[in-house]
């Protein structure tokens, strides 16, 4: 694996990971998602062709198998591209073995409840896993313990009707089981703090930031349409601070998949989202850990114009955000697991992958 890693660093070309270091205004990245399902050699490739197309930084996940997860984290590391490391916490590791998942009724995956989580479980299978990405001399740039727990389809406490339709929760006290809720966030909480505590514990990640678990701007409409609840960022994270969550936390996750929206609705959608993203005293700015914009066509070669276009206007409006410091950093949902969202078409990165990945 290392070798692989070797190989690849030998085959990129002086320079040609372009704009590396250059985002002083924020940080852009990428999404890779699944790697652990992969050998290191396929992982080694696809990471491979990431960096030589300039990316220089990286959210990668840390599932199971926990170890696949790692050796891409190590590959990742090896070809310089700075990690942003997602902790699954559906990772069974995580729970009793009596834990029951929620059930998904066919239209989703079944998921263990986050406020079962056991702190204890979490916390001897992290620092593991620190112990190992410290051995191999992986330094993380950040971690972000959790993926989209305001919705059904990752925070168990949260359900999914038996059949869609019926209206959806507007606010936390219409959650089916919101004392199961509230549980859940306290435990979240926990694991925040867990997560700083280990991080603080290692050699060479001892300084990576901690970001919230990346939440989902899904609309009730959409919701009631999946029929799974779900509740909007602004009102997590309010539920989140009054637990304690700014004492562990640097920055908090949100994901933005605005569509194709243009001009004003655009700028205007982004700005009403992230209005709770602070500054300063005004509280802790915000990480997009996913974002996207979607071309459902498989043809070869790409025509990318409009989604290139929407993704430009997305990255302006990032920009401005990055200039008055409410966000730090956004990291593009998906480089080529995803039909739709990926950039990586037809061999090489699309326009609109180059837009995505542009420095700042």
């Amino acid at each position: 694996m290392l070798l692989c890693a070797l190989l690849l660093l030998l085959a990129l070309e002086p320079g040609s990971a372009i704009g590396r270091d250059r985002n002083p205004a924020g940080i852009v990245g990428i999404n890779r998602v699944n790697l652990a399902w992969l050998t290191p050699h396929e992982q080694g490739k696809i990471l491979g062709d990431i960096a030589a197309s300039g990316v220089t930084h990286m959210r990668l996940s840390l599932s199971a198998p926990v170890d696949r997860s790692i050796d891409a984290v190590e590959i990742a590391h090896g070809l310089g591209l700075k990690i942003l490391l997602e902790i699954q916490l559906s990772n069974p590791d995580y729970y009793a073995d009596d834990v029951r998942a929620r059930a998904g009724f066919g239209r989703i995956w079944d998921i263990r409840r986050l406020s079962d989580l056991d702190p204890a479980r979490y916390r001897e299978n992290l620092k593991a896993a620190l112990r190992r990405m410290d051995e191999a001399g992986v330094k993380l740039m950040a971690v972000e313990p959790g993926n989209e727990i305001n919705y059904s389809a990752y925070n168990g406490d949260l359900i999914v009707f038996r059949k869609p339709g019926a209206s959806t929760p507007r606010r936390a006290s219409d959650v089916r089981n919101s004392a199961a809720f509230e549980r859940g966030l306290a435990t979240y909480v926990e694991i925040a703090r867990i997560t700083r505590q280990e991080l603080k514990a290692t050699i060479h990640s001892s300084d990576a930031a901690v970001i919230s678990a990346g939440l989902s701007d899904m609309s009730a409409g959409e919701a009631d349409q999946r029929g799974m609840e779900r509740l909007d960022p602004e009102e997590v994270i309010s539920l989140l601070r009054r637990l304690g969550l700014d004492e562990h936390v640097d920055a908090y996750g949100i994901h933005v998949y605005p569509g194709r929206k243009a001009g004003p609705k655009l700028s205007g959608y982004i700005s009403e989202l992230l209005r709770f993203c602070g500054a300063g005293e005004r509280g802790k700015p915000c990480w997009i850990t996913e974002w996207g914009v979607a071309n459902s066509a498989r043809s070869c070669p790409l025509d990318d114009r409009k989604r290139t276009d929407a993704v430009a206007a997305i990255r302006s409006a990032f920009r401005a955000l990055m200039s008055s410091g409410r966000l730090t950093a956004a990291f593009y949902y998906d480089w080529d697991t995803h039909a739709g969202y990926g950039v990586w078409r037809c061999g090489h990165l699309s326009s609109a992958g180059l837009k995505a990945i542009a420095p700042n």
